[in-house]
């Protein structure tokens, strides 16, 4: 199963699962996503040349090389992966009909801070 992540702007991800790693299954949603002709920052991975001919302003960082630059790194979206991983694992797999709730579950506890903080969110959601 291939997962498809982009960190937005306040330190929250959007996350969904793709087809493949290929510019068809990606294009769609960076576009959905992404408004044109902003500035992108991705790692030396071959799948993120789909946004060399997305109208966006792609630059790479090569972790082999260097950690940032300047002050732009891609490190947010590492660090959901790798709380999402910690959570899933618990699971000890989980079937495909149902892995892209679970993938969901885990971009909204990143997204929405503490657990008090997100069962304030859950109250005001459903009016109690």
């Amino acid at each position: 199963m291939v997962v498809f992540g982009i960190p937005k702007r306040g330190g929250k991800v959007y996350t969904v699962v793709v087809d493949n790693a290929k510019k068809e299954s990606l294009l769609p949603v960076i576009a959905k996503k992404i408004m044109p002709d902003s500035v992108v920052y991705t790692d030396s991975l071959s799948s993120d040349d789909v946004l060399d001919v997305g109208g966006f302003h792609h630059h790479r960082i090569n972790h082999g090389k260097t950690f940032a630059q300047r002050q732009n790194h891609i490190n947010g979206i590492g660090n959901f992966w790798n709380q999402a991983k910690r959570v899933l694992r618990k699971y000890n797999g989980i079937d495909r009909k149902s892995f892209p709730l679970f993938l969901k579950e885990c971009g909204f506890r990143f997204n929405f801070g503490t657990p008090s903080e997100q069962l304030k969110i859950f109250r005001d959601w459903c009016g109690i």
